[in-house]
């Protein structure tokens, strides 16, 4: 009877300094997550790199955890029902300090993450607002993949069969949804190479108008009668693409009639005077202007213009293009009242 007392009475006392020491470890952990996390946020803000600032944040909340499960094995040492040497308690240890590894790598590859910003100023790559989310959510699944592989492997599961198995399955997947993963191979192509951005104006054979939206799947262009016309990415790939918002110039080109009885001096004259204005216009791009005298007709002369803008957006397009019309017509005119006054 005292045996069995004794032997209750320390047990008793086990299970207390275990249910101490996991007490003790909460309370360091609540002191770590007040004071401890923030002097090393501090620390870390006065180094001119915020890798480490960013490391800490993203590892914060499994470094508390980290308190409990620390917590919780060295209080199993007390424990009188069972120790730190017992396999299945080894392996969810183990296991628990796995996650934490993997939690807090899956914050640290989050879409705002200093990760793809280091990477565009390291390496000039232009990462879109499209590109980041897809790199990050892969990213993240690697991250959970191989956290789950490991702890099946402590746990002495084979993953080796269901790698396998996802392999006939992903095959079988891919050939039940290939136009899916056709217009997944097409945006990253769309995305990667970028022949486009939002808010270009661009053509194809399929559709013209401004870029709306770029997914994975598809890519959303409204047209100049505000249609929202949305193009699978596998046939947009496939076409050619204008993007008239990457032009340098635009072209102007018309011909300019007079009249039959104009005189030689006055179509040279006017001629000479045409190609002045649009050399002295500064809106008009200097490197390709020519005005000529083209072809004769059977009721009068014909002068071709040939020259380019140097904006490129409809708006000011129309109104370079209105504005220099309306000063040949003031040449004109204004060589008429001269042929006038001299004959």
């Amino acid at each position: 009877m005292f045996w069995e007392y004794l032997n209750t009475y320390e047990n008793f006392k086990s299970i207390l300094i275990s249910l101490a020491i996991l007490f003790l470890f909460l309370f360091l952990r609540k002191i770590f997550a007040k004071y401890v996390f923030t002097l090393f946020l501090k620390l870390t803000s006065k180094v001119p790199s915020k890798l480490f600032t960013n490391i800490w944040k993203a590892f914060e909340k499994p470094m508390q955890c980290f308190f409990i499960i620390l917590g919780i094995y060295i209080a199993a040492y007390y424990f009188p029902y069972f120790g730190q040497s017992d396999p299945l308690f080894v392996s969810l240890i183990k296991s628990a300090i796995i996650l934490l590894v993997a939690w807090g790598l899956f914050n640290l590859s989050d879409s705002s993450s200093l990760l793809f910003t280091r990477m565009n100023k390291r390496y000039n790559i232009e990462i879109d607002n499209i590109l980041i989310p897809f790199l990050s959510k892969t990213i993240r699944v690697i991250i959970v993949a191989l956290a789950i592989s490991i702890i099946a492997e402590e746990f002495n599961y084979s993953v080796s069969g269901f790698v396998a198995g996802l392999g006939l399955g992903g095959l079988a997947f891919a050939l039940a949804a290939k136009d899916a993963l056709a217009n997944l191979f097409g945006g990253i192509i769309i995305i990667t190479e970028k022949p486009f951005r939002i808010g270009d104006w661009i053509s194809t054979p399929s559709v013209e108008g401004i870029v709306e939206d770029i997914s994975f799947r598809s890519t959303k262009v409204r047209t100049f009668t505000q249609a929202l016309v949305t193009v699978p990415n596998a046939t947009l790939a496939d076409q050619p693409i204008t993007n008239w918002s990457k032009m340098g110039k635009r072209q102007i080109s018309f011909s300019l009639k007079l009249s039959i009885d104009t005189p030689k001096e006055k179509l040279e004259r006017t001629v000479q005077r045409i190609e002045e204005l649009l050399k002295s216009c500064p809106d008009i791009h200097p490197d390709t202007i020519h005005v000529t005298f083209d072809k004769y007709l059977a009721d009068g002369y014909e002068v071709f213009l040939y020259f380019f803008t140097k904006a490129t957006e409809s708006g000011e397009y129309l109104k370079v293009k209105e504005n220099i019309n309306y000063k040949i017509l003031d040449i004109v005119k204004a060589e008429d009242e001269l042929n006038q006054a001299t004959s």
